[in-house]
């Protein structure tokens, strides 16, 4: 890897005068897989951004592409120079075909007057079988899974002769067989030539594929070096520029007896058999199992998303009938969806407009028929201060955010419902290490002070581990196990979540 591709030199940015980053000098090797990290704000999609071409022109600084000063004014011509990017959030038409999509404005033309459909059928198919992917070149981009989705956006790319294939939380939506796939097309591109430039919150990810990590935080490049030379430790502490050996808060050890919530026998046809649970007050229930278990789906059935066939909810003793979200949020439950910008937020809606987007009702002036934006803002600003959102003010949209402030924000947003039972799934999906820390301590504290009680899903052994006092393990739509205290480990997690658990020996 002494073939430098890219070079950045004393690059800045800064918006509306705020610098966002500052002295950026970074070469970038040909058949390098490199990994960017850093906390949300720390800079890396900024920097991404201009290398594919989105945000132009930087405010001070040159890049150099094989050698040669390179201005990159958009997208199309970093995909004319050999930069393509696959972003977090898919960028890809759902209701257009596959090779619509790889083809989409750069058409292949037939006698340079109508479109070459069967040439970019074919294209594509070619494409697809070098990545290993069976997939109609006519199958619609919203029936695919978010793995098929994101090997169209790496088809994309190799479409063009990319020389720079620069991928964006890559993982965030794919399952662990999913990912073991994709580590094996990445490390392929690799010998091939191609470089990758490689962004992710999932420092053990970064560990085990990477060739050199680069650090960044508040805009400056503060560690480059090979991986093999850094734990994911002092990765992490690089990142926020402290210790951070203890993540999690020490668990609630008050967790009344009192069961506050209770889920007997709830069934929906194909997907759920007879899911029971209970929730004490005070108390950080996780839900763990494989992608597919039917964790959200319980949610989901629980807030009236999906019709249940069978089973009752009950609160505080009493059965309740939720036929839809607004039923839950009166019986005192509330959701943070997994899938953040799908269902839990609005990026096109203000900070405050997010937060207050369900519990409006309580800011309202019945008598004068109007919002009370005093009242309102005073509760905007609490949470922005508790939560160390980094934004301009509470009018700033929310697609102008991180995703991990993004988070925080659909955080405050369910709690400001004043919820008794909090449901949270996925809570710090693409979010840094350091607001992982700050979402942790701060959920830990509503049930420390008996605000809340907490059922949480997610696909991270080591947040339900450190965060909760009991576990329900589920497979294949129905619960398999119970954990508590010191049985509760990544062992008997995944043996429950396997079925391993539930084999005899001969």
């Amino acid at each position: 890897m002494t073939e430098e591709i890219i070079r950045i030199g004393q690059l800045d940015k800064s918006f509306s005068g705020v610098p966002v980053l500052k002295n950026i000098n970074l070469s970038i090797y040909r058949g390098e897989i490199l990994g960017i990290i850093g906390e949300n704000g720390a800079g890396k999609s900024t920097l991404m951004k201009i290398l594919a071409g989105i945000y132009y022109p930087q405010t001070a600084g040159d890049i150099f592409l094989n050698g040669v000063r390179a201005e990159i004014t958009n997208p199309i011509e970093a995909r004319r120079l050999g930069i393509s990017l696959v972003p977090q959030e898919f960028n890809l038409i759902r209701d257009l075909p596959v090779y619509n999509n790889i083809f989409l404005g750069s058409e292949l033309m037939k006698y340079g007057i109508t479109l070459d459909k069967a040439a970019m059928r074919r294209r594509t198919v070619e494409l697809l079988a070098e990545l290993g992917v069976t997939l109609s070149p006519d199958e619609q981009i919203e029936n695919l899974s978010a793995a098929q989705k994101q090997m169209v956006e790496i088809s994309k790319a190799l479409a063009f002769h990319s020389q720079v294939l620069i991928m964006d939380e890559p993982t965030t939506m794919l399952t662990h067989y999913e990912i073991d796939i994709l580590f094996r097309l990445v490390r392929k591109l690799r010998k091939n030539g191609l470089t990758i430039v490689y962004i992710s919150h999932k420092l053990k990810e970064v560990k085990e594929l990477t060739d050199r990590v680069v650090v960044l935080r508040d805009g400056e490049i503060v560690h480059d070096g090979p991986t093999s030379e850094v734990t994911t430790l002092q990765m992490a502490q690089k990142m926020v520029g402290r210790d951070l050996s203890s993540l999690f808060p020490p668990k609630n050890a008050s967790v009344e007896n009192e069961t506050v919530f209770e889920v007997k026998d709830l069934s929906v046809p194909g997907v759920l058999r007879n899911v029971s649970f209970q929730l004490r007050r005070g108390e950080i229930l996780g839900l763990a199992g494989l992608v597919g278990a039917g964790r959200t789906e319980v949610a989901e059935t629980i807030l009236g998303l999906r019709r249940k066939s069978g089973g009752e909810i009950r609160v505080n003793g009493a059965t309740v009938s939720i036929m839809e979200p607004r039923n839950a949020v009166r019986k005192g439950i509330s959701y943070l969806s997994e899938d953040r910008q799908g269902s839990g937020i609005i990026t096109s809606f203000s900070v405050a407009q997010n937060t207050t987007l369900v519990s409006l009702p309580k800011y309202s002036n019945r008598l004068f028929h109007r919002i009370d934006k005093r009242s309102e803002r005073r509760q905007v600003d609490s949470y922005i201060q508790e939560f160390h959102v980094k934004t301009e003010s509470q009018e700033k949209r929310l697609e102008n955010l991180s995703g991990g402030n993004q988070q925080k924000i659909s955080l405050a947003k369910s709690i400001d419902t004043t919820p008794d039972i909090l449901i949270i799934d996925e809570p710090t999906r693409g979010v840094d290490v350091s607001a992982k820390h700050e979402i942790y301590v701060f959920i830990n504290k509503l049930v420390r002070e008996n605000r809340i009680s907490c059922v949480m899903i997610s696909s991270e052994l080591e947040e339900i581990i450190g965060m909760c006092n009991r576990v329900v393990v589920m497979r294949e739509g129905t619960v398999t196990g119970e954990l508590e205290g010191d049985a509760i480990s990544e062992e008997n997690i995944m043996a429950m979540a396997t079925g391993a658990a539930e084999e005899k020996p001969a």
